[in-house]
């Protein structure tokens, strides 16, 4: 491992001059009322990157205000489906035309692999707003057959002004997972990027402008999730939320406060991401050189700041010993550095706080008696970088195999039996998801449908795609993002019903 944070980056990409830090209500990017701003830290260095306009309250209504007047007066929600689809496609272009810069920010902002925003990242945002663009004229009702004399359907109505909430993990990609659906469903918003990750939202801002989306309908306001993110939840104004609290300290607790601002106002529908332990369970028969890929890229992609990183690896005894040692020489040789390197595997933490609570997990899991295989400790120099860190022999009840991390720390256990793996498994709060490494296709089938998890990967892992619901079990939250279903928190049903006369048929 190597640490190149010192490194000018100059010498990869060339950073591009910081076009956007205010808000950006109705059209228009603006000062926050209260003249404030904060920084957004480069976490290559710890050094600030720039001043963005802090929203607070009086912002938030501001711009629920315009996304409000967009959705009862304005053409959005008005347009036919084609026509809102016309115009997704249209961002979807310029996102594409931009990817390099979008790129870089997140890669300044975030950390991330620049190799990664370009190829996956930014991509990803375009291909999901044209991934709803296709859904946007098929959103209709039913035509219903009354047991009386009376004629009826349903229509799917957007359901108003949503209030969306972005991690700081996936600035762009998820971003764009809850604009994509809200705008095919005819949907006005108030969006708040992470505190941590303001920039590339800002320019996503510009770009929806370019592209013709009606001003009011995207509106961003950067700020803190106590100040800008309560007033959102709280908003009487505001018909749903859809929160990821990545975003936030305390994901389940979080959870809670949400909901109970959306209850206390207006009863607003929420659709809550709260977070996960996955487990990753890997079979005597498993092939043990994709075993151990899986593995280490569950844990280490993006860090180890994924929602379903497979931060439990649970291991048949029989093939306990080999894939350990496949497991930490991959660890060993996992490069860490400057993210704007081609070569470097693995970036710095989000921030500081980020950094120092996974450096206190780790010391947790060495004074509660894990076995620390490798890592475990900051790389030198500027920058929130730490080494890829495994435990061995960790138990249910410590505190890094009960709390999600959130970082590049990875816990192995052994197990016997298909039923233990099951219960060590579900030994949770969590339900997100959970991988399954097997030849037997009665044992995945078993397991697949044992597991309390919203997504059961087979012999892969992380194996997301748009068209494949995603959503969670127990305290990681409920309501779907991706796929179809993922359009249903933005619509609601309406029944319409006329009485049928001298009819010769029901």
């Amino acid at each position: 491992m190597e640490s190149n944070s010192n490194q000018s980056s100059v010498s990869f990409v060339k950073i591009p001059t910081i076009k956007f830090t205010k808000l950006f209500i109705n059209g228009e990017f603006v000062d926050a009322v209260s003249g404030k701003t904060f920084e957004t830290i480069d976490p290559r260095t710890g050094e600030m990157i720039a001043r963005v306009a802090e929203g607070d309250k009086e912002d938030v209504d501001l711009a629920v205000k315009a996304a409000r007047q967009a959705f009862d007066h304005g053409p959005w929600p008005r347009l036919p489906g084609s026509a809102r689809a016309r115009i997704m496609m249209k961002f979807a272009d310029l996102i594409e035309e931009n990817v390099e810069e979008l790129a870089v920010l997140d890669t300044i902002d975030a950390g991330k692999l620049f190799s990664m925003g370009k190829a996956i990242d930014i991509p990803m945002a375009a291909k999901n707003l044209r991934y709803y663009a296709g859904a946007a004229d098929k959103i209709h009702g039913e035509v219903l057959k009354m047991s009386r004399e009376f004629h009826a359907y349903t229509l799917r109505e957007p359901i108003g002004v949503a209030g969306l909430i972005i991690p700081w993990n996936f600035p762009s990609a998820m971003l764009m997972c809850k604009v994509s659906p809200a705008l095919a469903a005819g949907c006005t918003m108030v969006v708040k990027p992470a505190e941590q990750t303001p920039l590339s939202a800002l320019y996503f801002a510009h770009l929806a402008k370019l592209a013709g989306i009606p001003d009011g309908v995207l509106n961003v306001i950067n700020g803190y999730g106590p100040k800008a993110g309560a007033a959102i939840t709280s908003h009487m104004d505001i018909d749903a939320v859809i929160p990821n609290s990545v975003s936030f300290t305390g994901s389940t607790e979080v959870g809670r406060k949400v909901m109970q601002a959306a209850a206390t106002s207006n009863l607003k529908v929420v659709s809550l991401e709260l977070g996960g332990k996955s487990p990753l369970i890997i079979f005597d028969d498993a092939d043990v050189d994709m075993a151990a890929q899986l593995a280490i890229f569950g844990i280490l992609f993006n860090k180890g700041e994924v929602c379903v990183s497979s931060s439990r690896v649970y291991v048949q005894e029989g093939l306990y010993e080999e894939l350990v040692k496949k497991l930490v020489e991959k660890a060993k040789a996992w490069v860490v550095g400057d993210p704007f390197d081609p070569k470097v595997q693995q970036g710095p933490q989000i921030d500081k706080k980020q950094f120092d609570k996974i450096l206190s997990y780790i010391e947790h899991g060495k004074r509660e008696g894990a076995t620390l295989l490798t890592g475990g400790k900051p790389l030198d120099g500027k920058g929130y970088y730490i080494e890829p860190t495994i435990f061995s022999e960790i138990k249910e009840e410590m505190l890094i195999a009960k709390e999600e991390i959130f970082g590049p720390v990875l816990g192995l256990a052994k197990f016997k039996t298909v039923e233990e793996a099951i219960k060590r498994a579900n030994s949770t709060r969590y339900g997100l998801a959970a991988g399954i490494v097997t030849k037997d296709i009665n044992v995945a089938n078993t397991v697949s449908r044992s597991i309390r998890a919203g997504s059961i990967w087979i012999n892969c892992y992380a194996a997301l795609d748009f068209d494949c619901p995603f959503s969670g079990y127990k305290m990681s939250g409920f309501g779907s993002s991706l796929g179809l279903e993922a359009l249903d928190i933005y619509l609601k049903v309406k029944s319409v019903v006329t009485p049928l006369f001298n009819t010769p048929w029901l």
